[in-house]
């Protein structure tokens, strides 16, 4: 495991260097608080980096939510079938409703997998790397990722307050220590549980606050604040600082993207379409409706009944005068009806003498 992270864990070093240089020019180089900014620097250069990966998750989250119900609909279909034949479909079909909406589970969770390398080369730079390049480690002397000995020295020995570094952790660190970790830690637990629960799920469209994703939405709200409960403590605070960085960045991040491009159909797009008429109000200008248009299906015209005379002129008609004949006067009293009623009210009129005949049958009744 450390030879996979060694690489990354040469990267985390060589960024905080640049960062903690320039830094220097405005604070003391061998103070605590410039090497806690360096590590907020790097995370805010991942965090950039993997802008990308963050749109196409957001665009894999809406796909999911817009293909939920079929997803549910497919999996009603074959609920208690488990032959091979009724697997496979089911497979088949699930994958069609994927490619339908161009959705893809893995992309929502890229930007995750991509920061968690990082997250334990950092943990294995300041917990295991730092203390062996520093005085008194089997590796003091040595440069690795641009940390010479002097800068391994300065970040293992600076502190911040009074004598809390950032490779000390709530299980082995002083009192002061225990109290500066606990904070972060309630930190990241209050801005996780916010994140999920103020800004995710008002964003999430009605039809996808039901079924199994809905309920692992929900789930996920008590168990990452449990997670850091749990694993905090025996995290450096350098960790610490980068986890809670990477936390209220993403709260900023999904609170910018809701308010600006929240899903269709969720509480947070009734919120910016309220604002935006807000705004429209105090210029001025009239309110715009956000109603979906409502698609009226068209109308058939109906047919004209006409009743065939067998005589004409005293004479008996053929079957195929009398259909000639039909024709004719049925072509006669449509074109008739269009020109009294050339705006399209024919439907009215017809639902209006459809209700003047039940009134007029349910009179005969009584």
């Amino acid at each position: 495991m450390s030879k996979i992270l060694m690489p990354i864990e040469w990267a985390v070093f060589w960024i905080m260097v640049q960062f903690h240089k320039v830094l220097s020019f405005v604070m003391d180089p061998n103070s605590g608080w410039t090497w806690i900014l360096s590590i907020v620097g790097l995370t805010v250069l991942v965090r950039i980096l993997i802008l990308p990966l963050f749109a196409k998750q957001i665009r894999a989250s809406r796909a999911m939510q817009i293909a939920g119900p079929e997803l549910r609909a497919v999996q009603q279909k074959y609920k208690g079938k488990t032959d091979p034949e009724s697997r496979q479909a089911m497979t088949q079909e699930t994958m069609e409703v994927y490619r339908k909406h161009g959705a893809s589970p893995v992309s929502s969770c890229l930007p995750l997998l991509i920061q968690m390398p990082i997250f334990f080369g950092l943990f294995r730079a300041l917990f295991y790397t730092l203390p062996e390049h520093s005085p008194g480690g089997k590796s003091y002397g040595e440069t690795f990722g641009g940390m010479t000995p002097e800068l391994a020295k300065s970040a293992s020995t600076s502190t911040i307050f009074s004598n809390t570094t950032i490779a000390d952790s709530f299980l082995s660190g002083t009192i002061e220590t225990k109290l500066i970790t606990g904070i972060i830690i309630a930190l990241m637990c209050a801005v996780t549980f916010l994140t999920q629960k103020e800004l995710t799920m008002k964003n999430l469209p009605p039809s996808a606050l039901e079924g199994p994703a809905a309920n692992m939405q929900k789930i996920m709200l008590y168990v990452l604040p449990f997670i850091y409960i749990i694993t905090g403590p025996g995290m450096p605070l350098g960790v610490l600082i980068y986890w809670l960085t990477t936390n209220v960045w993403s709260f900023g991040q999904q609170w910018w993207m809701i308010r600006n491009n929240p899903t269709p159909g969720s509480d947070a797009e009734k919120v910016r379409h309220e604002r935006i008429n807000e705004k429209r109000a105090k210029k001025g200008l009239e309110p715009l409706d956000f109603r979906p248009a409502k698609v009226e299906k068209p109308v058939e015209e109906q047919q004209i009944r006409v009743q065939p005379k067998r005589y004409e002129k005293g004479r008996r008609l053929s079957d195929e005068e009398m259909l000639e004949r039909a024709r004719r006067q049925r072509a006669e009293a449509q074109a008739k009806r269009r020109a009294q009623n050339p705006g399209g009210s024919s439907a009215a009129g017809r639902k209006g003498s459809g209700k003047k005949k039940s009134s007029a049958k349910k009179r005969n009744r009584r």
